[in-house]
């Protein structure tokens, strides 16, 4: 773990396969987290075709993390990057086991609500899973350069 509270992992294959960062519950670490996966996606081949959907996938991941995760004060999210050929999975750890729900507006005026249809319409694919333990989930994205599943 470095002095930024964040620890970065290498799997046994290329140096730059996986990354992973421990971030405070806060608004602030949506910045963060774009700016980690930037770093990362710069390190991995053909990353940058990557860039601007997976960066759009993390800020909302995060964003959900931090608004909705309904957790004791100062729990920390998590997040993971692992490059899988020419995509990237975006995954965000956090201790709350409530499930994210897509909210799907039918009125032009609603401004908030619609990150998940966002990480849907940008990503391969999407899900949520139970973390390892059984406490909290890790709501995941599978990103690639052909855009999403539609």
């Amino acid at each position: 773990m470095n002095s930024a509270g964040t620890s970065v992992g290498a799997s046994a294959s290329p140096p730059s396969s996986w990354a992973f960062f421990w971030l405070p519950r806060h608004r602030l670490s949506v910045g963060e987290a774009r700016r980690l996966l930037q770093d990362f996606l710069r390190g991995v081949p053909d990353g940058v075709d990557l860039m601007d959907s997976s960066e759009l996938v993390v800020s909302e991941l995060v964003t959900n993390a931090v608004v909705h995760a309904r957790v004791p004060k100062g729990r920390r999210i998590a997040i993971r990057f692992e490059s899988v050929c020419d995509h990237v999975r975006v995954e965000v750890h956090d201790a709350s086991s409530e499930r994210p729900v897509i909210r799907r507006s039918t009125c032009a005026d609603h401004v908030s609500g619609r990150g998940l249809c966002l990480v849907e319409a940008l990503s391969m694919e999407w899900g949520c899973q139970t973390r390892p333990g059984g406490i909290g989930k890790i709501v995941w994205a599978l990103v690639g350069p052909e855009g999403g599943a539609r």
